[in-house]
């Protein structure tokens, strides 16, 4: 079922997202949701906050910039070694046309459960490494603009203050507090 995306300014945004303590029906329903709201979005990587639920449930579909990189669901990951680092844009489903150059490491290790709650250790490099760190910094309350430099968060304050109501009508609509 596609969900609503949830804007910047929610206060879902903001929160640590709760652990997951085991892969059910509800939670591969989750998994299901995530990967349909992220395809018509057309985005590349989407977690479950960013739908107005506080799990630790990311999924990632990078299979447009590279096709042999199949769809992943990962629930409770963790970046257990970031190596390497890099520059780059980056954007955001909930922050819709902000973007902004946010370093991240180029290559990581994740430990997370799959869709049947399997444990796995992930690799990950370049594009994957970084969608992957961008979408774990949501489930901790963490969003792309908070690694830019201040000056250029300073610049964005209009764009951010328009969205930031539209978080805030979403958290009404759901009497989130």
């Amino acid at each position: 079922m596609i969900r609503e995306i949830v804007m910047y300014g929610s206060k879902v945004l903001r929160r640590e997202a709760d652990s997951v303590a085991a892969v059910d029906a509800e939670v591969s329903g989750l998994v299901q949701d995530l990967f349909d709201t992220l395809e018509e979005a057309d985005g590349v990587g989407l977690a479950a906050p960013q739908i107005g639920v506080s799990r630790r449930v990311i999924v990632v579909d990078i299979s447009g910039a590279e096709p042999n990189a199949p769809p992943i669901a990962l629930v409770n990951p963790v970046i257990d070694i970031g190596q390497g680092m890099a520059t780059a844009e980056e954007g955001c489903l909930s922050i819709p046309d902000v973007y902004g150059d946010v370093s991240r490491y180029t290559n990581i290790e994740v430990t997370a459960l799959d869709q049947a709650g399997e444990p796995f250790k992930l690799n990950a490099e370049g594009f994957m490494a970084r969608v992957l760190q961008h979408e774990i910094d949501h489930l901790d309350g963490k969003l792309f603009i908070d690694h830019m430099p201040p000056l250029k968060r300073t610049l964005l304050r209009g764009p951010l203050k328009r969205l930031k109501k539209e978080g805030e009508a979403w958290d009404r609509r759901h009497a989130v507090s």
